[in-house]
């Protein structure tokens, strides 16, 4: 992919007004034997505290479902406190409406995602308290190898595949800034989209 990393996009996700449909990011769970947590188990889990068209999609914790009228930030509280309850771990979410979704997917940087032959592509997804600008200053990137750019709530990240254990990456997980992002696949990504439509 051509072009240069971008270090100088803010900012914070849009705040994201009252929506119906949202996906909950679970973050740490089912890595490495830890925070094993089954798909049924977790959409059984917020059926039963009165979320609705629960839906989950894949292992890696992401979990689409309605609550009508519902502001982000009680909304977050309400399901970290209602998972560590749950499951006896402490639960880190980062929520996305529809609309911050398809904000994300549409402002993604021109060719991202369009050469998976040859690249990996990765999103990482930011909590409130961090802002896009300030995560940039911890990520890393590889000269020749990595690229990322900031979006809003959102950092954008591709890997050449053919370079990809040079990758800095994979660093960022022992970083205490980890603890404020979780990362999806671009596929993973564009698919939710798709979910939550």
């Amino acid at each position: 992919m051509s072009g240069s990393s971008n270090r100088h996009q803010p900012d914070r996700a849009a705040p994201a007004a009252p929506s119906d449909t949202w996906v909950a990011l679970l973050r740490g769970i089912n890595v490495g034997g830890k925070n094993v947590i089954r798909m049924a188990d977790l959409r059984n889990c917020f059926e039963a505290s009165g979320f609705r068209e629960v839906t989950t999609y894949i292992q890696s914790g992401n979990v689409i479902f309605r609550a009508p009228g519902s502001a982000p930030g009680p909304l977050t509280l309400r399901i970290e406190e209602m998972l560590a309850a749950a499951f006896n771990y402490r639960a880190k979410v980062m929520l996305r409406s529809r609309d911050q979704m398809r904000a994300l997917v549409a402002g993604a940087p021109a060719g991202f995602g369009s050469q998976p032959d040859r690249y990996r592509y990765d999103t990482i997804f930011l909590r409130a308290s961090l802002t896009a600008h300030a995560a940039m200053e911890e990520v890393r990137t590889r000269p020749g190898v990595d690229e990322a750019w900031a979006g809003k709530g959102v950092l954008y990240f591709s890997r050449l595949i053919s370079k990809a254990s040079r990758s800095y990456l994979s660093r960022l997980v022992s970083m205490p800034v980890y603890q404020d992002m979780t990362i999806r696949n671009w596929n993973t990504t564009t698919r939710l989209l798709k979910l939550m439509s």
